[in-house]
């Protein structure tokens, strides 16, 4: 599932292809809306709310959101007008079309369309966005500490606690602070800073257009997906582990020496 980062900048290249311009066609491949013609809307802009993309359009006069999230295996894909589309159609779940421009969401995880008005009643759940230009750091760190007893890599991944966090930043996040993602929330030393630097680490995913926690000279990340191999910083073997629960349980990786469990 992409980042709050991945998302953000997705918004952005449907910002850069849609914003400002009508739809000359609209096709919904998604079976609640596949009657609904949106053409002649104007597009107002895509925003987003941690993993949540909010596509806000004029449409006669009224004011409709279409709520997108690409779950594990959606993409938004934004062309010329009359390119060649990169992924086969059957996978389509949206088009939206300008003179210009063609917008398609392929693989969609949710599609939905609904008043403007309505948006806080579908992401008004969630946590604090931690790439919103006014991030709720005091709220996202009361959510964090509600619950002491609670992993924190099952905490972090939450998204009615903080909006963004997916299983790379997890895992880079709590290399950084060194604590343990299977540990208590209660054991993490500085829990403030370590929400500053989660949202200082997806600012950077946007400005470079991907994780790069490590830095370049060192690779892109510290412990992400290198399990069996030895960590940047002192050898040890990094090593991977479930978080989660309910079947719902996500891969994570630490490293055992600079990560030692409380």
């Amino acid at each position: 599932m992409p980042e709050g980062d991945a998302v953000f900048l997705t918004a952005r290249r449907l910002d850069r292809g849609l914003a400002g311009q009508r739809l000359t066609a609209s096709d919904f491949r998604w079976p609640s809306l596949a009657t609904v013609d949106l053409s002649g809307s104007a597009v107002i802009g895509t925003d987003t709310h941690g993993k949540h993309l909010l596509t806000r359009l004029d449409h006669d006069g009224r004011a409709l959101t279409l709520h997108t999230h690409l779950k594990m295996e959606g993409v938004w894909r934004v062309l010329s007008a009359g390119q060649r589309w990169p992924r086969p159609t059957h996978e389509a779940r949206v088009v939206l079309r300008t003179d210009r421009s063609e917008a398609i969401g392929f693989a969609l995880g949710q599609v939905e369309l609904f008043p403007t008005a309505d948006e806080a009643g579908v992401v008004g759940h969630l946590g604090p966005d931690l790439l919103a230009a006014h991030w709720e750091e005091d709220e996202s760190l009361r959510r964090l500490l509600t619950d002491p007893d609670r992993v924190l890599g099952e905490a972090l991944l939450d998204q009615t606690v903080i909006a963004g966090i997916g299983t790379i930043y997890l895992a880079e996040i709590c290399f950084l602070q060194g604590v343990h993602p299977l540990g208590p929330v209660g054991a993490v030393p500085d829990p403030a800073r370590l929400l500053r630097r989660a949202r200082q680490l997806l600012q950077a995913g946007v400005r470079h257009g991907r994780p790069t926690t490590a830095g370049e000279r060192r690779g892109s990340v510290w412990v992400y997906r290198r399990q069996r191999q030895p960590c940047l910083r002192c050898r040890a073997t990094i090593v991977a582990g479930e978080v989660g629960g309910a079947g719902r349980e996500r891969t994570t990786y630490w490293c055992p020496s600079c990560q030692p469990m409380p």
